[in-house]
């Protein structure tokens, strides 16, 4: 782990390229319990954790040190630990979670219909609008050029558009800039952060 003052500095340039309109989400899935305390030292205000029994852990510990958001795939049983711990959830993708769901979700859409990754198509959408959901968030196809998340960003833009959704999560460390650019309202940055 990098020192808290390296961190800060990294954390900070991220700030700084995205604006202020955009929060930075400290993906936090390969980050030990201990050393979270140098994100607490660094000043890293939202972390995402990946999975519900890491964010238990990890809250255990550290509790209000940082503003939660839950960023992995949602399954209907960890609902009531994320209730307990997250502000925000970016990556809600089945009926039986929002039904149990009371904090603020996006719903994941899986915008180039691939079968690994979680996520709603669009045209199922407009059945969890009546859940009051935030906004949405996607996870485009892996690239080399950051460039080639453009259009995925754009088309999520424009689909939170049609349906009156201001929030959204988009863009991870090898497109965060690109995300930013086009409306982003949070990213979620980890390896650049730390490596």
């Amino acid at each position: 782990m990098l020192s808290p003052a390296e961190l800060r500095r990294r954390y900070e340039r991220i700030r700084e390229e995205v604006g202020p309109g955009v929060t930075v989400v400290v993906a936090t899935k390969y980050v030990s319990v201990p050393e979270l305390a140098a994100l607490v030292d660094a000043g890293i205000e939202v972390v995402g954790e990946n999975r519900a029994q890491d964010l238990e852990a990890k809250h255990a510990e550290y509790g209000d040190a940082f503003r939660w958001h839950f960023i992995g795939r949602l399954q209907s049983n960890k609902v009531k630990v994320v209730n307990r711990i997250c502000e925000l959830v970016h990556s809600l993708d089945t009926h039986s979670a929002a039904r149990r769901l009371e904090v603020p979700a996006l719903v994941q859409v899986n915008l180039a219909g691939e079968g690994t990754k979680g996520g709603v198509a669009p045209e199922e959408l407009p059945g969890y609008l009546a859940y009051g959901i935030r906004g949405l968030s996607t996870m485009p196809p892996a690239a080399d050029d950051p460039e080639a998340s453009r259009p995925w960003f754009r088309r999520l833009r424009e689909l939170a558009a049609e349906h009156g959704l201001e929030e959204l999560s988009m863009g991870t460390t090898q497109d965060y800039r690109v995300a930013a650019d086009e409306g982003a309202t949070l990213v979620r940055v980890g390896s650049v952060l730390f490596r």
